[in-house]
């Protein structure tokens, strides 16, 4: 049975534009950034007058709209406006923080007083304190443009006719397609200014959107109807980018057909190929794994690997913050550390952590700009041709397990063990030979990292982290 390809329409290269600032009040944001850029030096200039030594302050404000659609009627409607003060007061090596939603001068000045109060009675901390100013984006660098910010101007009405567009679709595929989980979609928008005592203060409006459905398929059986679901999604900066939604619609389908009819398998040992949409989950993993706080807890199966080689010769990560729309860009972390695009991994050796101000202090070594998680990360192998698509990647695992959807949370960070349900289908020869449901998978992800042995063509980005199809040598799994 043939896999459908995934019906994603390429984003187009944005071109770069001079730095944009909230000056006015679109996306229906009641602040401007001139408005947050006077809140956090009054709130910087108070906590200076309470005796702080050091403060850091941010003010953000977020808007949306969210819809869902079920066979066709309204389920929800949704508009959200958030917003908030966060304040971090330092007395020498102790460190208070508070935070307010209500931007009055008397809220602000209780917020920072609370945060003091705080500091007072905290113990000290050697690592505590604002990040070195060499390390802070200051200047032009604080104000670089990423085009992060595409407002969608669209009502409920609007957003509700793509939602059932889009569930009309999947719909429509087949007669087996009998039922849905419904179809949404998510328009947000949102803006923000930081600033500290150290010098440094920036800010910038970012957006996000996204369309979804999850279609149920069933055919009759002896025993009452074999029922399958899946789903599918495209979400980008601007909606522009996105996926029409009727070929969000038809794909979901697609995929929910493809897995009628699935078996369970007998418990065994071969290679598996985990898709590209899921295969990000262990970019994430080892992220999490090389990251400051478990790093410095000693909580991680990754712990002491810097200049260690913890994948294959063939294997690199890279990470790019400053792509343009890019989902996991930024100039600056949440420290307000300058970004920097690096090598995480070369030839399979270990380069970098990812290190707030704080970890890196815990551990004796410098911030990498990474308070806030990764960006934008790329894993890539030496070895993938252009010709390496699904297909040529079915045609490596020859005989195995092709894995499409995983349950449950079952990863220990300390040890790696590596434990999950999954379903998939079953190759033979190359070729897909029937669906699979009702197993699990089961490894260590140090030996899964390692026994990576190819990575597919068909790259795919969910979230901030792009990866093809990735083939493991061999894990277990347990079925009948």
């Amino acid at each position: 049975m043939p896999r459908p390809s995934a019906s994603r329409s390429p984003a187009p290269t944005p071109t770069p534009k001079a730095a944009r600032t909230v000056a006015s009040k679109p996306a229906g944001f009641a602040y401007t950034q001139d408005h947050f850029r006077q809140y956090v030096e009054d709130a910087l200039a108070f906590a200076r007058s309470v005796g702080a030594t050091d403060a850091g302050v941010e003010v953000s404000e977020g808007v949306g709209l969210s819809v869902s659609v079920r066979k066709g009627e309204i389920e929800n409607v949704e508009r959200n406006r958030d917003k908030s003060m966060g304040v971090t007061v330092y007395m020498g090596q102790r460190r208070g923080n508070a935070s307010t939603s209500d931007f009055s001068r008397a809220a602000l000045e209780q917020t920072v007083r609370a945060a003091h109060d705080i500091a007072r009675f905290t113990a000290e901390d050697p690592a505590a304190g604002l990040p070195n100013r060499e390390d802070m984006a200051l200047g032009e660098a604080a104000t670089r443009d990423l085009d992060l910010f595409h407002p969608w101007d669209i009502d409920a009405e609007g957003a509700l006719q793509i939602a059932m567009r889009c569930e009309a679709a999947a719909l429509g595929v087949d007669p087996r397609i009998t039922n849905s989980e419904g179809a949404g979609v998510s328009v947000q928008q949102s803006h923000f200014f930081s600033g500290n005592s150290g010098g440094f203060r920036g800010g910038y409006a970012s957006s996000r959107h996204s369309l979804s459905v999850a279609p149920i398929a069933s055919t009759p059986t002896r025993s009452g109807a074999d029922m399958q679901r899946d789903a599918w999604y495209t979400s980008m900066r601007s909606h522009a980018d996105m996926t029409a939604p009727e070929a969000v619609g038809r794909y979901a389908s697609e995929r929910a057909l493809s897995r009628l009819k699935s078996r369970k398998i007998k418990t065994c040992e071969v290679p598996v190929l985990f898709e590209s949409s899921i295969a990000s989950g262990l970019l994430g993993a080892y992220v999490q794994a090389t990251s400051g706080g478990a790093l410095y807890r000693k909580s991680t199966f990754l712990n002491d690997s810097l200049g260690q080689r913890v994948l294959p010769a063939h294997i690199d990560i890279h990470e790019d913050p400053h792509l343009l729309r890019g989902k996991g860009s930024a100039p600056f972390d949440d420290e307000g550390v300058l970004t920097q695009a690096r090598e995480v991994v070369r030839e399979g050796v270990v380069q970098s952590y990812f290190l707030s101000t704080y970890s890196g202090r815990k551990l004796g070594m410098r911030t990498t700009g990474h308070a806030g998680g990764s960006q934008n990360l790329a894993l890539t192998s030496r070895l993938t041709e252009a010709a390496d698509s699904l297909d040529a990647m079915l045609r490596k695992l020859h005989r195995g397990l092709f894995v499409i959807e995983l349950m449950g949370q079952g990863v220990n960070y300390v040890t790696g063990d590596y434990s999950r349900g999954a379903a998939g289908f079953w190759v033979e020869g190359g070729r897909i030979k029937y669906p699979v449901h009702e197993v699990t998978i089961a490894g260590n992800l140090r030996d899964m990292l390692q026994g990576i042995v190819a990575v597919g063509a068909d790259a795919y980005t969910m979230g901030s982290k792009t990866i093809g199809s990735v083939l493991i040598d061999r894990m277990k799994i347990a079925g009948t």
